[in-house]
Formats: structure tokens, sequence, C-alpha cells
């Protein structure tokens, strides 16, 4: 199967929580053979980690993105295709006052050039985002 789902950071370490959502734990579980994920995101939790001090914490983190993220999603690469099209949105967006936040139009772009619907649990940061398919695994 090919990916059609793009992860967004807040579902990407949703697995990571104390208590994690059993619906997008399932959904993980259910579509494991059509997930991706996009380099910034994968950035954003290694960022996360790296901040860590040398912990129990740390290291199952660590542990979680070489075993789980690293070795079974393909990581989707912000390319010049991705560049262009968010430059093009961002653009627009600006000039109609709403500036998007950098790392959201990355991943907005990641995700619409590889046409993949875009799981998030902050669909309102992606809302102005045209031609952007989003779903939230958190609402059952």
């Amino acid at each position: 199967m090919t990916a059609q789902y793009l992860l967004d950071t807040n579902i990407l370490s949703e697995p990571l929580r104390p208590r994690p959502n059993p619906i997008v734990i399932q959904r993980l579980i259910d579509c494991s053979e059509a997930l991706a994920t996009a380099s910034v995101a994968y950035h954003e939790i290694c960022f996360g980690c790296q901040r860590l001090p040398d912990s129990k914490r740390r290291r199952a983190i660590e542990a979680y993105l070489q075993e789980e993220v690293k070795s079974k999603l393909v990581i989707l690469p912000y390319d010049m295709e991705a560049a262009e099209w968010y430059a093009i949105e961002r653009a627009r967006l600006v000039s109609l006052g709403r500036t998007p936040p950098h790392l959201d139009g990355q991943i907005a772009a990641i995700a619409v050039i590889n046409d993949l619907i875009l799981v998030t649990n902050n669909t309102s940061d992606y809302a102005d985002f045209q031609n952007l398919h989003l779903q939230n695994w958190f609402i059952a």
C-alpha cells in the first residue's frame, strides 16, 4: 500500500504520551501501511528530544524515533516543489492578512504536493491553506 496520510507532529508524538488517545492509536495501527510523515515533523520531535537531559524519557523517545518512525514510516522531504507551493500559498495568505506559521506551511506543502491527507489535532492551524485535505483522528 502507498502512503495516504501525512502525520503532523502531534499525531506522530501521540504514542509517547503517558495516556495516548486510544482512537488515535487504533487509527495508527489500522492505517500503518498508509502512513508517512514530513521531515519537518520529524525535526520537531528530534529537536524536542535533544533538548531533554539524559533520562529514561529521552531514551524512550530516541528508541521510538529509531524503531517506530525511522524504520517504519516514509519521511518525506521539504523539497523544491514544496518550497514553490508554499511560497505561492504564503504570499496569498499574507496578502489576506493571515501569515501562516512557517513550519505548518512546510508540512502543508509536503502534504499537498504528495497528494496526502494531513492528519492533525490542530486543524485550525491549517484551515487557511488551499487544496489541503485534513483529518483529525482525535474525533471519533
